[in-house]
């Protein structure tokens, strides 16, 4: 696949989450960087703003959230897979405030790899992954990190 069908089916996605997940919109998420085995998105601050004037904790984990979840669904719709993809479970952890415009970067946690993936899915129509995302403050330190196990599931 060529880059710019990579940034083609990238911006696609972004734009589908913009309007399918209303707090997507809200956020104001944009595309960051990507590769096949990465994805960011990013958030400006203003309209993730808490009463302290920093960024929400809700917003930092929403973003990583959809970070995890775009990352996977763009690895399956290289492949042309259909699946629905969801969280199964998540850990979060809040290091430091966040008082600028954030990004979340996610990639596949270390013993994780697309090939186990597809082939799972190939032979039982779900699979699982384990991913990782995290927020980096100013200094590039996270300021928020997230594990989480994403299922895919082919749709019938």
């Amino acid at each position: 696949m060529s880059m710019s069908e990579a940034e083609t089916q990238a911006t696609q996605l972004v734009r589908f989450v913009r309007d399918e997940i209303p707090l997507a919109l809200a956020m104001d998420l944009q595309l960051g960087d990507f590769s096949n085995d990465t994805f960011s998105l990013l958030a400006p601050l203003q309209p993730n703003v808490n009463d302290k004037g920093c960024a929400f904790g809700g917003s930092l984990v929403s973003l990583m959230t959809l970070c995890g979840w775009a990352l996977v669904e763009l690895a399956l719709r290289r492949q042309g897979q259909d699946c629905d993809v969801f969280v199964a479970e998540s850990t979060v952890r809040y290091l430091a405030p966040l008082w600028q415009d954030f990004r979340s970067d996610a990639r596949l946690a270390e013993g994780a790899d697309w090939a186990t993936f597809f082939r799972t899915l190939e032979a039982r129509g779900k699979a699982r992954i384990e991913v990782d995302c995290v927020i980096p403050d100013g200094d590039g330190k996270p300021a928020a990190t997230l594990s989480a196990r994403f299922v895919a599931k082919r749709r019938v």
